[in-house]
């Protein structure tokens, strides 16, 4: 039963992840850019939904796979989503300024 539920998990965490990869299109880089402001789809409510459900998806295959240990990249990864995901909001906020303000105020987090 959990390992069925870990696989749900991951499979709708993964596929939700890959919609917020597809709805940034060009914006999209490795690293921290301001290339664009996506405001529209998961964008209009969640800052950063690759960052979230990627996290989730590692969550849900370690509780497919019964393993605690498919959890460690997460300390890892966490952090660098953190660091990355402030330095995006310092570029856009420089680059678009009070749409930014605007939209930071109607997004969850």
């Amino acid at each position: 039963m959990m390992r069925m539920a870990g696989v749900i998990i991951a499979v709708g965490a993964f596929s939700v992840a890959c919609l917020a990869r597809m709805q940034l299109g060009k914006a999209f880089a490795f690293t921290p850019q301001a290339k664009g402001l996506v405001t529209k789809g998961l964008y209009s409510r969640v800052k950063h939904p690759m960052y979230i459900f990627v996290d989730i998806a590692i969550c849900g295959v370690a509780l497919a796979a019964q393993r605690w240990w498919v959890l460690l990249p997460l300390l890892i990864l966490v952090p660098m989503q953190i660091r990355n995901s402030r330095k995006e909001r310092e570029l856009l906020l420089a680059k678009f300024g009070d749409a930014y303000v605007e939209y930071d105020r109607k997004t969850w987090f």
